[in-house]
């Protein structure tokens, strides 16, 4: 076996040569790709994932024309942009089985554009007529909805900004009406603007964030948004955990110095709906899956695998359980995580040619199990304002329609409440996890008292806490959880009787 170099080369198109022959690489020239992709939000899922399968493409000497752009809107993407920019934006995923590991350089990004006030250079970008596709992995909280009624939230001052200020806007959202502005203009025509979040309907809730501020800037260019550019809706697959100090050492015991490496599991989905406006690279030829049936898979994978890490998360978080997989681990919060999906959400998922939902939850029950992934359940836990309202709630809505159990489900809400007072079973400090942490906090303290006080936060819950059965049943949990502990509800639940 070879010896390692004691200082490993860090990663640029220099030293692709030098790096070890376990590590794959691009085997297309870099140099000789064109862009025709911008995608804001270069987080981690995005470069385990889209940027793969167009990697996946470039290998077999495809798409060297669809080469990806990378772009972000907010001050604290600058770090991010810096670290790639000085590897030449390539990245090394690491991908962890449960009794292997393995790595690939992935080289489909050519570029990060500057990070600054009023996006000029995104929308610059943007505006280049060989750009057919602005994609986004912006988080599933923002897309500018209202929390209740899921319409556009046209009253947020990010959203007032880029109505007042269309030719510097804050927001990607802004930077992209401002392009199709200039592309209108222009005669360039439109491009395909494609959501990658994790959001049920997400090219439909993109074509709403659009078309609300479009309208609210320029009537006649929302008309031609609204008639020329698409939005299609995709559903999006791979466990990515955060990179820290261990996967950037993981990489450099690999064998190549990356500063922003990323480990992802085995597995990866993407299905999209095939709406283009002005062509799309040929992902299926890499395992992607163009369908019109998009809803039926977002519908699994949302509710069982997204719901499913909030299911666990917060009870994980109480018992000081640092992993997913430690999580799974645990009898009782595997218990609880067994018991919800087959009796409160996996009936009101319906199957997909592949797979029943009973078969996903089993599949998804071992990819949180793969004790290689360290995913944290703070990872998981975090935002769970818009976690809830996205992947919850719409699942309790269902079940209180159909006279279903709800029990499950108001316990995980309880928990949910119960992590939010901001310390564990153990007593120690939770640090706050959530955009309106202040608010939660201040909520779930009085809802020890008086649970009703979590569900009054109508942002939130709307009218399910006007509900009886699900208010009861939170109530009842919550009480028990603040009187005998997290462990002790869990075990009533799932062990009932």
């Amino acid at each position: 076996m070879t010896a390692l170099p004691l200082t490993p080369p860090p990663l640029t198109n220099a030293t692709l040569d030098r790096l070890p022959a376990a590590i794959a690489r691009p085997t297309y020239d870099r140099a000789a790709l064109s862009p025709g992709i911008v995608h804001i939000g270069l987080g981690n899922f995005h470069r385990a994932h889209q940027s793969w399968y167009l990697h996946r493409l470039m290998q077999q000497g495809e798409a060297l024309d669809w080469a990806i752009l990378g772009a972000g809107v907010r001050p604290y993407d600058a770090a991010m942009r810096e670290r790639l920019i000085a590897q030449d934006c390539m990245t090394t995923l690491i991908e962890l089985s449960p009794n292997s590991t393995s790595a690939e350089v992935v080289g489909s990004m050519i570029d990060y554009l500057p990070i600054e006030e009023g996006n000029g250079a995104l929308t610059a970008a943007m505006a280049r007529p060989e750009i057919r596709i602005v994609a986004l992995t912006v988080t599933e909280g923002g897309y500018y909805q209202d929390p209740v009624n899921a319409g556009f939230d046209a009253a947020h001052a990010d959203i007032r900004h880029d109505i007042d200020n269309p030719e510097s806007p804050r927001t990607a959202f802004g930077a992209i009406v401002a392009a199709l502005d200039l592309r209108r203009k222009a005669g360039t025509g439109p491009f395909t603007v494609q959501s990658c979040d994790n959001l049920q309907g997400n090219g439909a809730i993109t074509r709403q964030t659009i078309l609300g501020l479009a309208r609210a800037i320029d009537a006649e260019l929302a008309a031609w948004i609204e008639a020329k550019v698409s939005f299609p809706n995709s559903m999006v697959d791979c466990i990515v955990p955060a990179t820290g100090a261990a996967e950037i050492a993981s990489a450099e015991q690999l064998g190549v110095s990356d500063q922003a490496p990323v480990t992802h599991e085995p597995y990866r989905q993407w299905v999209i709906e095939d709406d283009f406006c002005a062509g799309r690279p040929d992902w299926d030829r890499v395992g992607a899956t163009f369908t019109d049936a998009v809803h039926d898979y977002e519908t699994m994978k949302i509710r069982i695998l997204n719901a499913g890490h909030q299911v666990i998360a917060n009870a994980g978080e109480l018992l000081s359980c640092t992993t997913i997989a430690e999580c799974m681990t645990d009898p009782d919060i595997a218990g609880l995580f067994h018991r919800v999906q087959a009796e409160e959400i996996a009936p009101y998922v319906a199957a997909v040619p592949e797979i029943t939902p009973p078969e996903y939850v089993t599949l998804i029950a071992s990819r949180f199990s793969n004790p290689a992934i360290r995913d944290t359940t703070r990872r998981v836990a975090f935002d769970g304002s818009s976690r809830h309202t996205g992947f919850i709630l719409p699942i309790l809505r269902d079940a209180l329609a159909a006279e279903g159990p709800v029990e499950g489900i108001a316990l995980v809400e309880a928990l949910w409440a119960r992590m939010c007072a901001g310390t564990r079973e153990d007593g120690s400090t939770i640090a706050p996890n959530d955009p309106n942490w202040d608010g939660l906090t201040a909520a779930a303290q009085a809802a020890r008292q008086d649970p009703a006080a979590w569900l009054a936060q109508k942002g939130l819950y709307g009218p399910l806490a006007d509900d009886p059965r699900f208010a009861e049943a939170f109530a009842a949990w919550l009480r028990l959880i603040w009187s005998a502990g997290t462990r002790a509800a869990l075990r009533q639940y799932h062990t009932p009787g």
